[in-house]
């Protein structure tokens, strides 16, 4: 389990690095081909990579929680559960979902069907969000790694 939750970690932070740097190289929404394609392949990125990682992480977490007596009262590894539900919950909402709406919208300016205006701006909290799940999912790294023990829970 912690193999798949280490391998799961890395795809994640892989997948947000990816998306901050591809954020800060999207051409403006003038250039609506290209801002199309870099739409698409970051919702690519989101679907493929970042989400199925942080699933992994979340999934093999909970098992290697339930499965080793030694997590069920630490402290450390309940805060990495509470901060890895927040974590999973905002990557959907804060980032999965946008860049799929963003890469459709710019799809369908391509085809004409609606204002390429529509898209100005569209990434700025999408590329907050990003650095703010990148935070906190280097916190988790370090409550796994550091093991503090505070705030043990009673028996």
């Amino acid at each position: 389990m912690k193999f798949l939750h280490t391998l799961g970690a890395c795809g994640l932070l892989g997948a947000m690095a990816s998306l901050i740097v591809l954020i800060g190289f999207m051409p403006s929404p003038r250039s609506l081909p290209e801002y199309a394609l870099m739409s698409a392949a970051m919702a690519g990125i989101a679907r493929w990579v970042f989400l199925p990682s942080m699933a992994l992480t979340l999934i093999a977490g909970l098992i290697a929680m339930a499965l080793n007596r030694g997590f069920h009262n630490a402290g450390w590894a309940w805060a990495k559960l509470a901060t890895g539900v927040l974590l999973f919950e905002w990557c959907l909402a804060g980032v999965q979902g946008p860049l799929q709406d963003t890469a459709e919208l710019a799809a369908r300016a391509v085809a004409g069907e609606v204002d390429g205006a529509a898209l100005a701006g569209s990434l700025d909290s999408e590329q907050s969000s990003l650095w703010v799940l990148l935070a906190v999912a280097v916190v988790n790294i370090v409550l796994g790694v550091w093991r503090p023990r505070f705030s043990r829970l009673p028996d």
